[in-house]
């Protein structure tokens, strides 16, 4: 980062949109206002004027942006219709994948080495074109079986698509793991939010062109890394869980650590955790499941729950809850129905806006209820604070039942053992006590705490990972997800492999604009082993797992 330097990062969240200015020296500013879900652009586009008001925009040289789009599209099931297109041969029923409104199988297969068995029935796929046309579906997924092994039979299907279609998406250039139902979802998720996040993508470049502002801009994906905002068109999918991301960069580029412990983002619509192991984030290897669905998208594993400060305030007989739904904002801020906000001001653990209405709000619901208005309060925050423990436990439960990945490795026979809680988040400082009492360790509120999902959105790192595979039989190369594939030769090794994957990597990294960062690059994963013919070795299959190692750009602690 040069002196003159400035790096922007925005968080749009589900109740509040924070922004910050970071410099060679640390924060410049910093920003936090009320999201308007009816137009998150709006949101973004204040964000941004506030936050440069007083700079010289020329200077900023990066904007990373961290957006719920995505997510809340999948969530609330807004999704365009998809005409999904399956080819997978024999061995498989893809109707146990059947995936939205028009699910299509046509007839073609490709084998487990890439050598194409059967060609595609182009009569059937001219048919499924203009069916979709009739039913004004215009975006498409496209998935044959073994499509990172060969991918021209998802070619075929694209040019054969092409005049039906506005979008389509290729399963192969999702990623290079073999998992066929895995991609089947994740290509057909991915066209479904594609015009939604492109008209915001739309938006966002017309509305930095407005304020002069000729930055970079990167969208933070759910590994914790980011991907340059035209890339990220055409991957929109990697955009979802972007928020809780952010918060685990946050807390990475705020704190030294070194231990096992938990991170708790506490915002206004959910409480989200994460874990660390030894100092080093966990990640879902294989992909996190959308609408039950497990895809291919790799991701910080993150857990959300219902537990924020707009969290709404219930009481079933003696029994008061909170949450898990948002209903507007707290009664101190103008809203009709009693909140953890509010019983956080009836305790006089926070003073936030308008104290007096939040000690009516509580006192009328309490009055009905036949409770103290101090016992409502103080239960309603008991109920918070066991609840995001309660979740915690799980979590780490669920962990050290499986194998543990970081970011960078698989660590044998890991067991977490929490030894510090990180809390960040608005509400923060007010769960800080409770939370050590209830975890019975050491909880840490680190500086700027309050806007801390924004900073490690502006100092992510880009991250791009890919996977080569050679068949030394075949004589042939492939990195399916950025468009290699090469001749090689019989006596091509792991060595050669690992060389070659840092290379395509670098050379791709230069293509879509980010440089510097080719120290960054690390094998996760390689592998050979001898193809067997009938009774002889008919080649090696080579497999090399190579990325940008994710993490922040300069730490501010």
């Amino acid at each position: 980062m040069a002196a003159s330097d400035l790096y922007l990062g925005l968080d749009v969240g589900g109740t509040h949109t924070d922004a910050v200015l970071i410099g060679d020296k640390g924060i410049v500013s910093h920003y936090k206002a009320v999201t308007e879900h009816t137009n998150l652009l709006l949101s973004v586009r204040k964000a941004i004027e506030e936050i440069t008001r007083d700079v010289d925009r020329k200077k900023i040289r990066r904007i990373n942006l961290s957006t719920t789009l995505s997510t809340n599209a999948i969530v609330e099931d807004k999704l365009e219709d998809v005409c999904v297109i399956i080819s997978s041969g024999p061995g498989i029923d893809p109707d146990n994948f059947r995936i939205g409104k028009s699910f299509n199988l046509v007839e073609g297969s490709i084998d487990h080495r890439g050598k194409e068995v059967r060609g595609l029935d182009a009569k059937a796929l001219a048919g499924i074109g203009s069916d979709a046309v009739k039913k004004k579906i215009r975006t498409f997924a496209a998935v044959t079986k073994f499509s990172t092994r060969n991918p021209d039979q998802e070619n075929q299907i694209a040019e054969k698509i092409k005049p039906s279609s506005d979008f389509i998406t290729l399963g192969h250039k999702l990623s290079g793991q073999l998992s066929f139902p895995r991609r089947i979802v994740t290509a057909y998720f991915n066209s479904a939010v594609w015009r939604l996040y492109n008209s915001f993508a739309d938006a966002i470049v017309k509305g930095l062109d407005e304020l002069g502002i000729g930055a970079e801009v990167n969208v933070l994906k759910a590994d914790g890394g980011t991907m340059p905002f035209a890339f990220s068109r055409d991957i929109p999918v990697e955009s979802i869980l972007s928020g809780p991301a952010a918060s685990v960069m946050g807390i990475a580029a705020l704190c030294d650590i070194t231990q096992d412990c938990v991170m708790l983002d506490i915002g206004g619509t959910t409480t989200d955790i994460a874990i660390f192991a030894d100092g080093v984030p966990i990640i879902e290897n294989e992909g996190i499941s959308l609408q039950s669905y497990p895809t291919l998208v790799r991701a910080l594993k993150t857990r959300s729950i219902g537990i924020g400060g707009d969290s709404i305030i219930r009481v079933r007989g003696k029994e008061i809850t909170v949450g898990p739904d948002r209903k507007g904002p707290a009664m101190a801020a103008g809203g009709r129905e009693p909140t953890l906000v509010d019983a956080l001001n009836c305790r006089k653990v926070i003073r936030y806006m308008d104290t007096g209405a939040s000690a009516d709000g509580i006192a009328a619901m309490a009055k009905k209820a036949g409770l103290s208005a101090a016992k409502l309060a103080a239960g309603a925050f008991d109920y918070a604070v066991e609840a995001i423990r309660a979740e915690v436990q799980a979590m780490i439960d669920e962990i050290n039942n499986r194998p543990v990945y970081t970011i960078h490795e698989m660590l044998e026979g890991k067991k977490i053992i929490p030894q510090k809680i990180y809390v960040m988040g608005g509400p923060a400082m007010a769960f800080r006590e409770k939370l050590a009492d209830a975890f019975g360790v050491e909880t840490v509120l680190p500086e700027h705490y309050d806007v801390a999902n924004a900073i490690g959105a502006a100092l992510a790192k880009t991250t791009i990972e890919i996977e080569l595979y050679a068949d030394t039989g075949r004589g042939e190369l492939i990195i399916p997800n950025i468009g290699v594939r090469q001749k090689i030769a019989s006596a091509y090794t792991v060595k050669d492999a690992e060389r070659d994957a840092k290379k395509h990597l670098s050379a791709h990294l230069k293509e879509v604009g980010v440089a510097g960062q080719d120290a960054d690059t690390e094998i996760i994963e390689s592998s050979s082993f001898n193809m067997v013919d009938g009774f002889y070795t008919s080649g090696r299959d080579i497999r090399v797992r190579c990325q940008i190692k994710p993490g922040v750009i300069k730490r501010l602690s």
